[in-house]
């Protein structure tokens, strides 16, 4: 089977670079170019950032251009057909979901008829009965606790697409007006959970378009508390990216939504827990104080005080929140304690990578080379166990700070593993 990277030579080519000239900017042999194009050898972690200036590409860019080898040929013998590539068909599957989510979502921004004719033929034409809509109801429960559960997000999204084609299908029979307010909040319910999916997978283009989705189906269905969760989840995209000035207006806006909603639901109070790593963020201490002095009054409710799916806080994360603001503003002995007191808590593994990275980022700021490395294993060995997109940002985001300490061996071979991870990740 012929593996040569023809993209990657390509590229090279495009660039104006023989093997030769290529090599020598790159201070390495010729033959180890050639290796490389011809699949018999893969660039190291420690050559990439190197590589991809060279050849003007992102980092992500060369690990698919180091993927990519020519098409396998066909064997006389047989002429067996050769099955499309993965990424490809991936590729095809994720263009079919986006399909399928504007087409509901375009289902949802449909105008309706309310009128009692209508009310009657839908309810003698076998459209979809209370006790159906509740059916899907708990079904899109059941997503949510099998997302909570899985160690790779993504295996969640085949389940989301069909329930959501069954959604769809439901649209585009006449409904009562009741029934579909109710098709509008689920709608929005699962658009949350495929945008948590690709938030978990680092597609944030992907996450941003469900959850622009999932508003516009919430404020049909009315439902203030959906909305601000939807508006919340689409600004933790620029906290995640570091553009905090953009997410401010954004849980602003949710913040007021949340104030409309149910007052027995907290959430206003995890609005104000984004809110206060944005403030921190933005370097406003007494800011982010407030906001976490409103999310902890989340412990003064009583019942049920989420739905375990679009809504989940209560108050357990607290003490990981706090740690994280106060690592972000200085507040090293503050952050230490609580990160300490969250980790003595019950930590979904993603929950659990969070708190680690952050006491390795404290282990940065007392250059203690030691506690970086002894965290940020831990947190490398979750991101390989799960694939997680999040866990994985929370590395790269923690290694610009390692280049102070990279004199010490032992964080030369923890930043060499992160670049190692990172770049397999993107490809």
């Amino acid at each position: 089977m012929n593996s040569r990277r023809v993209a990657l030579a390509a590229r090279r080519k495009k660039m104006s670079y023989t093997q030769e000239t290529l090599a020598a900017v790159l201070k390495v042999e010729c033959s180890t170019v050639s290796r490389w194009e011809r699949g018999e050898a893969t660039p190291s972690p420690a050559y990439r950032p190197r590589i991809a200036k060279a050849l003007g590409v992102t980092l992500h860019e060369l690990g698919t251009l180091l993927e990519q080898a020519s098409a396998p040929e066909r064997c006389p013998a047989t002429a067996a057909v050769v099955p499309p590539d993965l990424a490809e068909a991936d590729d095809m599957n994720r263009r079919d979901l986006l399909r399928l989510f504007s087409a509901t979502g375009a289902l949802l921004a449909l105008p309706v008829a309310v009128d009692a004719d209508r009310a009657v033929a839908a309810a003698s034409s076998g459209a979809l009965d209370p006790e159906g809509a509740e059916e899907f109801a708990a079904f899109a429960g059941q997503l949510w606790r099998v997302y909570g559960m899985a160690s790779n997000k993504r295996q969640v999204l085949p389940l989301v697409r069909t329930q959501l084609g069954l959604l769809a299908d439901a649209l585009r029979q006449s409904q009562t007006p009741a029934i579909r307010q109710r098709l509008c909040q689920l709608a929005a319910d699962l658009f949350q959970l495929a945008g948590e999916i690709y938030f978990d997978g680092d597609r944030y283009t992907d996450a941003a378009h469900c959850y622009s989705l999932a508003a516009a189906a919430s404020k049909e269905a009315g439902a203030p508390d959906l909305w601000a969760c939807a508006l919340t989840r689409h600004a933790f995209i620029a906290v995640y990216e570091h553009k905090f000035s953009e997410a401010a207006p954004l849980l602003d806006l949710a913040s007021n939504l949340a104030y409309r909603g149910d007052t027995a639901l907290s959430t206003r109070h995890w609005v104000a827990a984004v809110q206060a790593e944005t403030f921190a963020r933005l370097g406003d201490f007494d800011a982010c104080q407030r906001a976490l002095d409103t999310a902890a009054e989340v412990q003064h409710l009583r019942g049920q005080v989420h739905n375990g799916g679009w809504l989940r806080f209560d108050g357990s994360r607290l003490a990981e929140e706090r740690g994280t603001c106060f690592v972000t503003l200085g507040r090293l002995d503050l952050a230490e304690a609580a990160l300490t007191d969250a980790l003595n808590g019950a930590l979904t593994a993603r929950r659990k990578a969070g708190v680690l990275t952050d006491l390795a980022m404290i282990g940065v700021h007392r250059a203690d080379p030691e506690q970086v490395v002894t965290y940020a294993d831990a947190v490398l060995a979750t991101a390989r166990k799960t694939g997680s997109g999040v866990v994985a940002r929370k590395l790269r985001d923690l290694q610009p700070h390692l280049v102070p300490m990279l004199g010490d061996q032992s964080i030369q071979r923890l930043d060499a593993e992160i670049t190692d991870l990172v770049s397999g990740h993107a490809a």
